[in-house]
């Protein structure tokens, strides 16, 4: 018969010692002499012994609560950053709605830490994480390149929510914005749109990895039927751009994330939507009724809880040997700024 795994109750029989010594050892709780502890993890290792995290904090809540319930911890971990959009703050809130939502109803819950001006350091973050036994880190998305390496991955499972993170390269779940973008497109063709035109702030499509101008430049050259209007892709968006680019290429529906832009066309000579139409890139970002896309941040939550979880459950800490990305598909909601369309529906393949 095969060797069984090494458990605590093992190594404190090989050890001679009790089971509460070898646990507080392999804890580093601080409780046993730093000899004892010291010859607990050296056998623990010469046996293989893994400790798995989320089985320890199961033990330690049950005893805690006398076998009620058990609700383990989820760190939300959102970077302050001075130069980011206020919009982005709603899509964070519906984000991470959906993630405790979703913890909840697998027995979990999610609290949400803030890093930098007027948060807590990396430093500080990890040690407060590591005091509360805290394994499950959801990353928010950042506006700027995030750089989480000061963390000691070495004792979380993460996910980043967002498209890319390379410091450390974890695991994502973002929206699929290519794939969301030729559909909607799509969907205006058949509402009889043949001019669609697209404005996006460099920096919003330069951190997806141009995501949104390589779908809108991908979709005119799959449809001989629709006239290609070049996207306004400007670092500074604002009245003057926008209505000199409207005027030049006067598109018959205009997709974007600031629905400003609906003033500014109507600013022309639009009357929206009888001559002229308008969808939202992002409509967490709209501050008017629009038709657009719902990036779907409460799904994008969830999906970032069940894939931390699922670590968890396997015992995976540290950073993957293949990061891989999970991307959830937009949904089409109909608004005044367009023609009525059909009841709200996950966007297919077209």
């Amino acid at each position: 018969m095969a060797n069984e795994s090494p458990t605590v109750r093992s190594l404190a029989r090989s050890l001679g010692l009790s089971r509460t010594t070898v646990s507080d050892a392999l804890r580093a709780t601080g409780r046993t002499s730093p000899e004892t502890a010291e010859r607990v993890r050296k056998a623990a290792e010469d046996a293989g012994y893994r400790r798995n995290p989320l089985a320890a904090s199961l033990m330690s809540e049950l005893r805690r609560s006398r076998g009620t319930t058990f609700r383990g911890v989820l760190a939300a971990v959102d970077l302050e950053e001075p130069g980011r959009p206020a919009h982005a703050s709603r899509f964070h809130r519906e984000l991470v709605q959906g993630a405790t939502t979703r913890a909840v109803e697998l027995g979990f819950k999610v609290e949400k830490f803030g890093v930098g001006n007027h948060g807590v350091s990396l430093h500080r973050l990890d040690a407060i994480l590591q005091s509360r036994g805290i394994h499950g880190v959801i990353l928010l998305p950042a506006w700027q390149t995030p750089d989480f390496s000061k963390l000691d991955w070495s004792r979380y499972a993460g996910v980043y929510t967002d498209n890319i993170i390379e410091r450390p390269a974890l695991h994502s779940i973002c929206s699929d914005q290519y794939r969301s973008l030729i559909s909607g497109l799509h969907r205006l063709v058949e509402l009889g749109y043949r001019r669609p035109g697209m404005f996006v702030q460099a920096h919003q499509d330069e951190r997806l990895q141009h995501r949104w101008t390589a779908a809108f430049r991908a979709f005119h050259e799959s449809r001989r039927d629709v006239e290609m209007v070049p996207p306004l892709v400007t670092d500074t968006l604002g009245r003057a751009s926008f209505v000199e680019w409207f005027r030049r290429y006067n598109p018959d529906v205009v997709l974007g994330h600031t629905t400003d832009a609906i003033e500014w066309m109507e600013s022309c000579g639009a009357r929206i939507p009888e001559t002229h139409g308008f969808a939202s890139l992002n409509l967490a970002m709209r501050a008017r009724p629009c038709a657009g896309l719902d990036l779907q941040p409460r799904e994008i939550g969830a999906r970032g809880v069940e894939l931390v979880i699922a670590q968890l459950q396997r015992n995976e800490r540290g950073l993957p040997a293949w990061p891989t990305s999970t991307m959830i598909l937009a949904r089409w909601m109909s608004g005044p700024t367009l023609l009525p369309l059909p009841a709200e529906a996950p966007l297919g393949a077209n």
